[in-house]
């Protein structure tokens, strides 16, 4: 099994990077995990890592706590406990659920896609295509939605690229589907738009798939029971 990777992303003497880093280690609970603290000061650099907010954090290249359409940003973030109320971190169940849906969805080192399009569908390792795929795949298994492009700016950094250009390289070689504005549509077997194909994943996600047919693909990628409902 893979260590879990937690990166925290944060300002320049952000107050609230102590409280994030002593969540995680609470939420860890003993368990092995590589955790590294980034400064980031610039939007640009922000962008680049997928930070919304400072602190922004990170399972596995993931922000399990992104809001859709937040705007790349070195402002503050603030997150909502269990209660609704305000805080400068994430509580420390909710880091539990990140991880352990982690954990669930990524026991293996990579996912290995399985629906309409058989098996072996993992991308090249080159170029951080394989890395930018799996993080797309991850993202939907431990969220239940697609990421957006700043959400894989860190991700295709390590590889010396931007992120747009490796989804549309993906896209091209059909490992994923973008729409017209360059956000990933559908990862098979997953889809970012609502189909008939609801999926409520083991860990309590629920994701749409393609077909029914990607629906038990998932199944067998996650080694995890799912439950279909048909709309």
């Amino acid at each position: 099994m893979s260590v879990t990777r937690i990166t925290v992303l944060t300002v320049p003497d952000c107050p609230n990077a102590p409280l994030a880093l002593e969540r995680i280690t609470a939420a860890l609970d003993g368990r092995e995990a590589d955790v590294e603290l980034v400064e980031v000061g610039e939007e640009a650099e922000a962008a680049r890592w997928g930070m919304t907010g400072s602190p922004t954090v990170l399972v596995d290249g993931v922000d399990p706590f992104a809001v859709p359409s937040a705007p790349a940003s070195v402002s503050c973030r603030l997150y909502r406990d269990e209660e609704g109320r305000a805080a400068g971190a994430p509580s420390v169940e909710e880091l539990r659920k990140a991880l352990a849906g982690a954990k669930e969805c990524c026991d293996d080192d990579l996912l290995d896609p399985i629906g309409r399009a058989g098996r072996d569908r993992r991308a090249p390792a080159e170029r951080g295509l394989r890395a930018v795929h799996q993080a797309v795949l991850r993202h939907f298994a431990t969220t239940g939605s697609a990421p957006s492009t700043p959400d894989l700016e860190g991700i295709a950094a390590e590889a010396g690229r931007i992120a747009h250009d490796v989804l549309a390289e993906l896209d091209a070689e059909d490992f994923l589907a973008l729409d017209a504005e360059g956000r990933v549509r559908a990862a098979y077997p997953f889809s970012a738009a609502e189909t008939p194909h609801r999926v409520k994943l083991g860990n309590g996600v629920e994701a749409w798939s393609m077909c029914a047919i990607d629906a038990l693909g998932i199944a067998a990628m996650l080694d995890q029971n799912i439950r279909l409902a048909e709309d």
